[in-house]
């Protein structure tokens, strides 16, 4: 497992991400693929010792395309500059939380959570926080979880939601339009012998929070 070949490979792409270029270059894309699965597999492992939800999954059930959608979007570019990988209970289409981690030159992180869900899960998921703010907030605000991730980080609106008190004292916590967390990781840890400990002991302190999550999903009527 070579990370070296991965982060090489993205900084080059960044520079040609034309459908010429990568074509050109698909063994390179495949090798640094096939090096990023490896990766995916030593945290799947890592993951499913503290988390059984995720002891059947496999790297392919985590991996995101490189291919980017354009339909939609006013950037034509046809790929992607990163890798990136979500673990979660029923693979990265599941409506769970996930465990992320992010490859990329100058802006690679690991993090976690439930990112802008559907009305009915968010609505599930705020309803957890409003019957069981003292846990939740027991969680977040743990001196570990603390120092690794810092806050939630997420838009949030600006009124509470429809259907719960306003006068709720922790009411900020509903705003949230999602659920998450992430710390951000220098190019040098990436390429260190310690980088997939580290990025294991980092979703190791994330585990209460998307067990929490996962909770008011599985809870949903």
């Amino acid at each position: 497992m070579e990370l070296t070949n991965v982060l090489n490979f993205l900084k080059d792409l960044s520079r040609n991400n034309n459908k010429e270029w990568f074509q050109a270059n698909k063994p390179v894309y495949q090798a640094a693929l096939a090096d990023f699965t490896a990766f995916t597999e030593v945290l799947i492992r890592n993951i499913a010792s503290f988390d059984k939800d995720i002891a059947s999954i496999t790297a392919r059930e985590c991996i995101f395309r490189i291919y980017r959608d354009v339909r939609f979007s006013a950037d034509k570019t046809p790929y992607k500059s990163n890798f990136g990988a979500a673990f979660m209970k029923g693979g990265k289409k599941s409506p769970f939380a996930a465990y992320y981690i992010h490859l990329e030159p100058g802006n690679s992180f690991s993090g976690g959570g439930i990112w802008m869900p559907p009305g009915n899960i968010l609505k599930a998921v705020r309803q957890e926080v409003y019957y069981h703010s003292g846990e939740f907030l027991k969680i977040i605000e743990k001196k570990k979880f603390k120092d690794t991730f810092g806050e939630l980080s997420a838009d949030k609106l600006q009124r509470p939601p429809m259907g719960f008190p306003k006068d709720f004292p922790q009411v900020e916590l509903l705003k949230f339009k999602s659920y998450v967390v992430g710390n951000n990781m220098q190019d040098s840890t990436i390429l260190s012998q310690e980088f997939p400990d580290k990025v294991s002991s980092n979703f190791k302190t994330m585990y209460p929070f998307i067990r929490f999550l996962n909770r008011a999903v599985s809870n949903m009527s």
